[in-house]
């Protein structure tokens, strides 16, 4: 029996395009236990492919007819080929990170087959330190970056002496109910969804917006932003992607924190307006005000860890919201940006705190609107930006995790670039590293391993500016 599909999740199948895809990705490195080698890892996931298994989440396609009058369901693949799900590919030996990323920068400029489960896993060897890759990309129809992730920590493990676990797309040892997980990490897609939602909710909302559009008017830090002036990232985009990725050690962005009196959150953003203004001057197109980063963020005041970011098991709803940050790119001066950030966040942050649960999510998607509705309508042209750039960071595991004895080494993620938002920048973080993940539209960001050169600059540049 068809399953009908909730409006805001089709809006996704709607808005997709060859020149637009609507699936968001992850890279997970692991590596071997010790004594084997990355095709043991590799020999262990072909056996989970022979077990011909999935979860229901997965085995589910969208369709649509005469009789649902033209609306988007889901339905179980009767023919479902596993084949066509998980497929194997490698570099050529000796490959890096570099050759790594120019292949998943292929892989994920592609569509996904609308006729099947709109998903796929690739299995990738010829690493030259020994780790084995396997890259996952799924619809966003089917669930967003946060429950993406959800479904890979379902098949990791602290014991790193745990065998006979089930690969990522196999069913749990429970029962699993087919879910569409949403979260505010994955802005402005979300956006669509949240707008949707509080369809409504107007109740109170009055007040929240006279306050937000007042901050916004002072170029205050809060959920709506009139100050993003255009840059070369507001651009549209085609359908061919690039993708570069680093990591960095946590205690690093954990002492500037602590040294500047701001939390990790804010050293990421910090590091990302260094990194993009140094980009855009080398290109001569650093606007004169500063750039505007969408954020989500956590209302806990925490500077254990990099929380101050939407913590995907948080389940605190009321404490998650979506704020404007002024990157302060038009200050020379390293120290200088993290503090206008962490002033921008701080502010912003409080503007949040007074709200209901439900005008969090509405002001929330106020400020992502004309850039949800220009996808929602199927325009994909040239917008006003509410802001440049989308920058997330979701905290990861605060211990190691295995897979059969495999360590997961590292966890980067592939976001979905839009129409006036050809870059997006996600984090994840391990129990001693930080990944930083760039997607961007090749065309309008053609060169992205100069952007991971310049955040490593900036890191060493905020270091001296707090004194370490």
């Amino acid at each position: 029996m068809p399953l009908p599909m909730p409006p805001a999740d089709s809006v996704f199948l709607l808005g997709e395009s060859r020149e637009h895809p609507m699936h968001v990705g992850g890279l997970v490195l692991l590596q071997p236990p010790d004594g084997a080698e990355s095709h043991d890892v590799r020999a262990m996931l072909d056996a989970a492919v022979a077990r011909n298994g999935v979860t229901p989440l997965l085995s589910q396609r969208a369709r649509r007819s005469v009789s649902s009058l033209g609306q988007w369901s889901w339905e179980t693949d009767t023919q479902f080929d596993i084949g066509h799900h998980i497929r194997h590919d490698a570099l050529a030996r000796p490959g890096g990170m570099r050759e790594l990323s120019a292949l998943l920068a292929r892989l994920h400029g592609t569509l996904l087959d609308r006729n099947r489960p709109r998903w796929e896993m690739h299995l990738i060897e010829g690493l030259a330190d020994g780790h084995y890759a396997v890259y996952t990309k799924i619809h966003h129809s089917v669930t967003d970056g946060v429950g993406a992730m959800r479904l890979l920590r379902r098949s990791l493990s602290i014991d790193a002496d745990k065998r006979g676990m089930p690969a990522p797309w196999e069913p749990r040892i429970r029962s699993e109910r087919p879910t569409r997980d949403t979260g505010l990490v994955d802005v402005p897609l979300a956006a669509v969804r949240a707008a949707v939602d509080v369809i409504g909710e107007a109740t109170g909302l009055v007040p929240a917006l006279t306050g937000t559009v007042l901050r916004a008017l002072q170029r205050q830090g809060g959920p709506v932003s009139f100050a993003a002036p255009h840059s070369a990232l507001n651009v549209p985009i085609t359908g061919a992607r690039q993708f570069a990725a680093r990591s960095w050690p946590l205690d690093r962005l954990r002492l500037v924190a602590k040294y500047a009196d701001a939390t990790i959150n804010d050293v990421v953003l910090a590091m990302c307006s260094g990194a993009l203004r140094s980009h855009l001057t080398e290109r001569g197109m650093l606007p004169v005000a500063s750039l505007v980063a969408m954020v989500p963020v956590s209302l806990r005041d925490s500077r254990e860890r990099p929380e101050s970011i939407v913590d995907p098991n948080d389940k605190s709803g009321n404490e998650i919201g979506t704020l404007m940050c002024n990157l302060g790119t038009d200050l020379a001066d390293a120290g200088d940006r993290l503090a206008r950030v962490h002033r921008s966040m701080m502010e912003g942050k409080a503007s949040l705190r007074g709200m209901s649960t439900a005008q969090i999510v509405a002001m929330s998607a106020l400020g992502s609107a004309p850039l949800a509705l220009d996808m929602l309508l199927g325009h994909h042209g040239p917008v006003r930006p509410p802001y440049h750039i989308v920058i997330s960071n979701v905290p990861g595991p605060n211990a190691p995790l295995y897979w059969n004895g495999a360590l997961l080494d590292a966890l980067y993620p592939l976001s979905i670039p839009l129409d006036g938002q050809a870059l997006n920048i996600t984090c994840t973080s391990t129990e001693e590293s930080i990944a930083f993940g760039l997607t961007g539209c090749r065309r309008a960001v053609p060169r992205l391993e100069p952007i991971l050169e310049h955040l490593d600059h900036e890191l060493a540049a905020l270091e001296i500016a707090v004194g370490i």
